[in-house]
């Protein structure tokens, strides 16, 4: 029987609203967006449209193991407690430390922090949201005394400008950046800017792109405050060589400073105006710095001044620096010096990464933090929170985060760890010592719903978690709205929720009293109640409106924007509305940025600049999403963007291979030639792991240094060397099964429909490829070879039929030169080839008549570039639009928008 439930999306941080109805005898599942939630209104991406392909049980962790053997929670249990237990009591508690995740639920974190701050009494706690968002955190407790997002999803509707900074919005938050689209297609007065190094598919929108050099930002800020600031009585001497002209955008950018509101609402405006003079003193020294035309940086300049709601929306490119806490403070004092804070269509917007992230921050998921937005840098707030959970054992500093914590675990100082719902040997910089790190640690647990990642290969406990759609909780999305993710299924295998392990292990260490949960509510119940205990509006984070909430209020919470409470029952669509901060003084605060240069200057070893990022149809290190095939196709595997220049000076050509080095590590990836990237700089994606591909983690090279405030670690600015890769020889296979590879040097494993595809590159040519082949394809004498070998050229090809039905094919060559796979792939949907389909087998090209859709492009639709040439040019398509109505591409998460248009 099939229930329609609304849950939440578990992807990025926009948090949209899903409605699923699912069958729990077949674990089916159909995905919509829930057209009631304020965050998407009906709209997914790909990734959220396919969901119901994610939650097949092959590959789950089921049942919980012990150094390799499976067996029940009891001893699985016990082994973690009395583990934790004989290192705290051998070396203290500092010497344990759980590391957390932005997929974890509210309740799940907040029992987690409790256990390790509150009872084993470490700050050891920290989350991988500390590589996406630290910067953000810090900057906002800086200017506003609290981690604080003042605006709302509304806003963009409401803007006359809105500013895209360091965020590939299409393909990062794709149901913002649509809603975005949409609001300029409703309103073409509203200007579009996007800074970024990279020209990104955000830019199909933009009126302005400024493609900045790496990690120039706060330059780039400090400028405009300066600009901003002509015509201000008082700061005007310094500024005589800074030009201002008639704007393009016909706005008159005199006297933007807002006097009153620096006056009454703000402090630190002189130094930071000072400070920003001192190093940025014309537009032309803005431009030269960051590397931008004269006339550009003048025409945003004018249209920030000129137009009152701005919004200016910023991610990674901002966060992921080791100056990321300075740009974050030097956009928000941009919008302090003009009072656009808190007013609908204005003010910062911090893009989260993750579905729980902010969630993580409301109960002190980062090792600086405590429970409820209190921290340890108030003594304070470290005895309210010890009050408020009834302990003696509270940790009275701040713990390791997340790059240290590592470093620590590698030099033996922490001697146990817990990691929750991640996976740090993909996803953390320097991914190699971070596994050795792990191979040298006493004692690794890992919850999990996956049971192969290179993080569970590496532990000695595995404990089985709850996936979504098993689920019950809460979460928090980008613009403070708590939404619940509800269970769909019922828990497959052994798999439990996070906070029930957590629990189960506390009352184990010998805390029971203090973790005897029984449902999710009873943890949101007192989460809520810790925000309001003591407050007073002293803090911002405030739900103590849901302190008493019934299991059935819980069950039937509505999405809602904290804080909550008395004086906001109905939540907060804006904060600071009131002009009311929460510093000591109430007053907002100007922070004076000096300019700093990335940590690690490109040099004559390593000369290029390595920028990293998220694809469109991919999350994070593809546990969940490489599952649904459909998401696999459109960038199959991992590849390095490179300027044409840059491709011609090291001899990369178009879908060759490439060897990437730093000084940390190595990986191989495809070469993607483009003008969008900026010469002297390379982009690599994050995704690949080693159970996708031989040499595809792109953690192996970052750079771990870190923002000194945020701890956040460098992912932006590594310096790299990069070289041809030239193997002996070069293939694919395609197989209905699964294989296990010999390792060739390079292999990438990319699932598909009804087969997996094998893209492959090797140094040594076997003895024989006929027994190669077989010995990985298999098939035995039920099966039927159809083979071609042409020894003077290295071409080898082969297809086995099990009758009329194809089971694999190779295809292996001297060069790159290979047939397209999407038309081979589309045979694997057949359960019977007909007599052309057979013929055409070993060429690879379709027979005449049959289509090649080409590459993907569409991936909602799974419509290929082929289909979309033909249709354009035989039905004389000439907008998007019309693609869509003929073919539906880019008609549900529109991220394929603009190679539609390029297209076109």
């Amino acid at each position: 029987m099939t229930h329609t439930i609304k849950t939440t999306c578990p992807y990025c941080g926009v948090g949209c609203g899903i409605s699923a109805a699912a069958d729990e005898q077949s674990r089916h599942v159909k995905i919509q967006g829930d057209k009631n939630h304020p965050a998407n209104f009906g709209r997914l991406c790909s990734k959220g449209s396919a969901l119901g392909e994610t939650v097949e049980l092959k590959g789950r962790l089921l049942q919980p193991r012990v150094y390799g053997r499976e067996t029940g929670w009891d001893e699985a249990l016990d082994a973690v407690a009395d583990s934790f237990i004989h290192v705290i009591q051998t070396y203290g508690p500092d010497a344990v430390a759980i590391y957390g995740s932005g997929q974890l639920l509210t309740e799940d974190y907040y029992v987690a922090n409790k256990l390790m701050k509150g009872y084993i009494g470490s700050g050891n706690m920290d989350t991988n949201s500390r590589l996406c968002m630290s910067s953000s955190v810090a900057g906002h407790k800086r200017a506003f005394g609290s981690d604080t997002v003042p605006g709302c999803y509304a806003d963009f509707e409401l803007a006359d400008m809105i500013v895209l900074i360091g965020s590939n919005t299409a393909w990062c938050h794709p149901v913002s950046f649509q809603r975005i689209r949409a609001a300029k297609e409703a309103n073409p007065a509203l200007k579009i800017v996007v800074i970024d190094p990279r020209r990104t598919a955000t830019c199909d929108i933009a009126d302005l792109h400024l493609p900045l050099a790496a990690g120039s930002d706060t330059i780039l800020f400090n400028g405009l405050l300066n600009f901003l600031s002509v015509g201000y009585a008082s700061r005007t001497a310094h500024l005589a060589d800074m030009p201002v002209s008639d704007t393009h955008w016909g706005i008159n950018a005199y006297a933007a400073l807002n006097a009153d509101y620096i006056g009454q609402h703000t402090e630190g405006f002189a130094e930071a105006l000072a400070c920003a003079a001192r190093t940025v003193k014309s537009i032309a020294q803005v431009a030269a710095q960051c590397r931008l035309d004269v006339a550009d940086v003048q025409r945003f300049y004018e249209g920030f001044a000129g137009n009152e709601k701005v919004m200016s929306l910023y991610s990674q490119g901002v966060n992921q620096s080791t100056s990321g806490t300075d740009k974050v403070n030097a956009i928000i004092n941009c919008h302090l010096a003009t009072g656009r804070i808190g007013k609908p269509g204005m003010g910062p917007f911090s893009l989260t990464g993750q579905p729980n992230a902010m969630g993580g921050r409301e109960v002190g998921g980062l090792s600086h933090q405590l429970a409820a937005h209190m921290d340890f840098c108030s003594a304070e707030d470290i005895d309210r929170v010890a009050r408020f959970w009834g302990t003696d054992h509270i940790a009275r500093t701040a713990g390791l985060p997340a790059v240290e914590l590592f470093d620590a675990i590698y030099d033996g100082k922490v001697k146990a760890v817990w990691i929750m719902g991640t996976n740090p040997v993909v996803s953390l910089p320097n991914a190699d010592k971070v596994k050795q790190a792990l191979q040298r640690c006493d004692f690794v647990v890992v919850s999990d719903c996956i049971a192969d990642t290179d993080t569970t290969a590496l532990a000695h406990v595995l404990l089985p978690a709850q996936g979504w759609s098993e689920k019950d909780g809460t979460v928090t999305n980008s613009e403070r709205c708590i939404s619940r993710q509800r269970t769909l299924f019922s828990p497959a295998g052994q798999a439990r929720p996070d906070w029930w392990i957590i629990s189960q292990v506390a009352g184990r260490m010998g805390f029971g009293a203090a973790f005897a949960y029984q449902a999710p509510v009873d943890i949101f119940r007192e989460h809520a109640a810790l925000s309001g205990f003591e407050n007073n509006g002293r803090r911002d984070f405030d739900i103590s409106a849901f302190a008493g909430m019934s299991a059935t209020e819980y069950e039937q919470l509505l999405p809602i924007q904290w804080p909550v409470n008395k004086t906001y029952p109905q939540g907060r669509a804006r904060m600071f509305d009131d002009n009311r901060f929460f510093t000591p003084s109430g007053k907002a605060q100007f922070i004076a940025i000096t300019p700093r240069p990335p940590a690690h200057a490109p040099d004559a070893d390593y000369p290029l600049i390595l920028n990293t990022g998220r694809l469109r149809d991919q999350w994070h290190t593809m546990t969940r999403t490489a599952i649904a095939a459909k998401l696999n196709q459109h960038k199959p595997e991992p590849f390095v963007e490179v300027h044409p220049q840059d491709a011609a000076y090291y001899w990369l050509v178009q879908h060759g291979l490439a060897l990437i080095e730093s000084r940390w590590g190595a990986m191989l990836a495809r070469v993607q030639v483009t003008d969008g990237q900026q010469q002297g700089n390379v982009f690599v994606p994050m995704h690949w792991t080693g159970q996708y591909a031989s040499m595809g983690r792109m953690g192996t090279l970052v750079n771990p240094v870190v923002d000194p405030v945020s701890k956040q670690p460098e992912c932006k600015h590594t310096p790299v060397r990069i070289a041809v890769y030239q193997p002996v020889w070069q293939g694919f296979m395609l197989s209905r099964q699964e294989l296990t590879l010999t390792a060739p040097e390079y292999w990438v494993k990319i699932k598909g429909g009804q087969f997996y595809r094998y893209e492959l590159a090797g140094q040594n040519l076997p003895d024989d490829w006929q027994n190669w082949a077989k010995a990985h394809l298999g098939g035995g004498a039920q099966t039927q070879w159809q083979e071609y070998q042409d020894a003077g050229t290295g071409n080898y090809r082969a297809a086995q039929l099990r009758g009329k039905r194809l089971e694999s094919v190779v295809f292996i060559a001297a060069h790159n030169n290979l047939p397209e796979r999407n038309w081979l792939t589309g045979l694997f949907d057949k359960e019977a080839l007909d007599s052309q389909e057979r013929r055409a087998l070993l060429t690879g090209m379709a027979p005449l008549g049959v289509p090649d859709v080409g590459a993907i492009v569409c991936a909602c639709f799974n419509v290929g570039e082929n289909t979309i040439r033909e249709a354009i040019k035989a039905q004389g398509l000439k907008t998007h639009q019309e693609v869509g109505q003929c073919l539906k591409a880019g008609t549900n998460c529109g991220s394929c928008v603009p190679e539609i248009k390029a297209l076109l």
